[in-house]
């Protein structure tokens, strides 16, 4: 089968559903239809290619891949399949995604209905006037709910049953009809003839022979090997050493031209160079004005990343740098700590996205490395009128000096069985939130809307979430405004010492709690001294919570026998003015598995 180039035949499209619904089979039952992979070649998840990926069952990034489709009158067309994670972490992938594309499949679990992700990545694609086909899923399953998915559909995104697409991802089943929507609804790319080389950077990937590998959308004009290629925001010049496709493994073409997706080398050896949502032109004669990009994803939580070795500091950055190339949301500076060393103060998008992260660090390269707890961005007023945005409490300034502290609020929409609404509002009012609407999608699931802290749900509320509905609740959330609150900064110290390592920010009313955690996991793990050890959380000079380290005993008096009672109140009075003089000088060595065990405390 071959295509001759025709920007009329073209389908750029994403699919878009929330974890577990079947997206990445889906995908695969494509490309087998499309006979893109052999049936020698095929294996589970193709487009999940790390193994991350394929051991948490989910989508961690977007892989574009191209598929020829001969349609029922005999035209072929070129399909370009760019498949997008479901987390509410990775939203930054999917709105990259829906960039590149004309189009989009809701992929809709029938045993599920439709989940608060689905909304979210709906009307982000909705946003960029992108044509939505619904696809109901794993309808072979016993427990489908076909037509309760059909009245949602209807409800919330006003799409009438007659245009769902039944399917199952598994079976094989309404595969071709998908294929023919695709063609039929989808428009095609809009091509400009006569203008430069505009191309959106929609992803990027390190190569270790290569450098960096540059995924592109093309919007008009052509990019071929031995072109001058520029850079717009960076201004920087690379000549085009290779160009290709995925299909879904990279496949060197002569070019790309208008509409079509695939990527380009040009011996980029400089990380930095690259810019997800850059936009592309021929350095001589190239376009003036770049392409609207998608909108910037800030991190919202940030964490320590420090080696467990110092000598691998070096080897840390450079991991960061190239994981940084293909995730344009990682944030990177470093800084150093007088407990863990030099290591890195990272942004991430949530806990998810920091676990990914890590994880990777650890496999792709080799590393051993331990993450400090993560928190938010507060922002301070000062009493001179100066406002200063904070996320390390090292960082923390004079109490004397702030006037007022605001917290970043998040709106979470939560979908859940009614049967767990008890539970879900009891979990909510402890993470200091506020119900603002509550809705009935149908017979059996609620939709309510919360404004909460962002700082109560990066730790556990996702897992707490999931236990207290037995799986079934699912949650978005997106960024409110900021609001003033008690914020304070938890010291801990070790025999008077601040250990800087275990500070933290937090709201007054949880710091109690937080600190009484800390003083008892450190009294666990911190080896006993020859002196007396308190371990003490404090609020500025006011101490919340106390707990000691009884000191290595020994019978000074064992080799006394007989005689007067002053022979051994001699030696006591002796061993207690030593262990005075021992807890003034004496220095508390913290171990490396202290301060493991202790950052590996999720404390709500």
């Amino acid at each position: 089968m071959e295509f001759r180039y025709d920007p009329l035949l073209i389908r750029n499209f994403s699919i878009i559903a929330h974890i577990d619904h079947g997206k990445s089979t889906l995908a695969d039952r494509l490309l087998e239809c499309t006979g893109t992979i052999s049936k020698r070649e095929m294996q589970e998840q193709v487009l999940d290619a790390m193994d991350l990926e394929r051991e948490r069952g989910i989508t961690i990034k977007a892989h574009p891949v191209r598929m020829l489709y001969t349609a029922k009158d005999g035209r072929i067309f070129q399909m370009n399949l760019i498949d997008t994670p479901g987390h509410v972490d990775f939203t930054y992938e999917v709105s990259r995604s829906l960039s590149a594309c004309e189009g989009a499949l809701l992929v809709v679990d029938a045993g599920q209905g439709l989940q608060a992700q689905s909304l979210a990545n709906v009307h982000l694609a909705l946003e960029r006037g992108l044509k939505i086909i619904a696809v109901l899923n794993k309808i072979d399953l016993p427990t489908a709910d076909i037509d309760g998915c059909f009245q949602q559909l209807e409800e919330t995104l006003a799409i009438p049953r007659e245009e769902v697409i039944l399917c199952s991802a598994k079976t094989g089943q309404g595969i071709e009809p998908i294929l023919e929507r695709v063609v039929s609804d989808i428009p095609a790319p809009a091509v400009e003839q006569g203008v430069p080389l505009t191309a959106l950077v929609f992803d990027s990937r390190y190569d270790l022979y290569r450098g960096a590998l540059v995924y592109i959308r093309v919007i008009s004009g052509e990019i071929k090997k031995g072109l001058a290629v520029r850079f717009m925001s960076q201004e920087s010049v690379y000549e085009v050493l290779e160009t290709g496709v995925f299909t879904p493994t990279q496949r060197q073409v002569d070019g790309l031209s208008g509409g079509e997706v695939g990527y380009f080398s040009a011996n980029i050896k400089t990380t930095s160079d690259v810019k997800i949502g850059d936009t592309v032109t021929t350095a001589k004669n190239g376009a003036m004005v770049a392409l609207p990009g998608f909108r910037v994803v800030k991190p919202v939580v940030f964490a320590g990343i420090y080696p467990m070795d110092s000598q691998d500091f070096e080897a840390l950055r450079d991991a960061l740098s190239k994981l940084r190339l293909n995730d344009a949301a990682l944030h990177i500076e470093q800084e150093s700590s007088a407990a863990l060393g030099f290591g890195f103060r990272c942004g991430f998008l949530g806990l998810l996205h920091l676990e990914i992260v890590v994880e990777r660090v650890r496999r792709e390269f080799g590393l051993d490395i331990f993450t400090t707890s993560p928190s938010v961005i507060y922002r301070f007023t000062m009493a001179d009128g100066s406002t200063i945005e904070i996320d390390n409490p090292a960082r923390y300034p004079d109490p004397a000096t702030i006037e007022s502290v605001e917290e970043p609020w998040v709106f979470t929409h939560i979908i859940t069985p009614h049967d767990y609404l008890g539970n879900i509002m009891s979990l909510t009012t402890e993470k200091r939130g506020s119900c603002i609407k509550m809705e009935t999608l149908d017979t059996k699931r609620l939709l309510i809307t919360y404004e909460l802290p962002l700082n109560e749900i990066i730790t556990d509320f996702a897992d707490r979430l999931k236990s207290l509905s037995k799986g079934y609740a699912s949650f978005d959330y997106s960024f409110s405004e900021y609001k003033k609150g008690d914020i304070v900064k938890l010291e801990i110290r070790v025999n008077e010492e601040v250990i800087d390592a275990f500070s933290c920010l937090l709201h007054r009313s949880k710091s109690e709690g937080r600190g009484r955690a800390l003083c008892e996991k450190l009294a666990e793990v911190i080896p006993m001294q020859l002196f007396r050890v308190p371990i003490q959380a404090a609020i500025g000079g006011k101490i919340v919570a106390r707990e000691t380290i009884r000191a290595i005993t020994k019978n000074v008096t064992a080799k006394c026998y007989g005689g007067d009672i002053t022979r051994k109140k001699k030696l006591w009075e002796k061993q207690k003015e030593g262990k005075k003089r021992m807890r003034e000088f004496g220095k508390v060595s913290i171990p490396q598995s202290a301060f493991m065990s202790v950052l590996k405390l999720n404390i709500g």
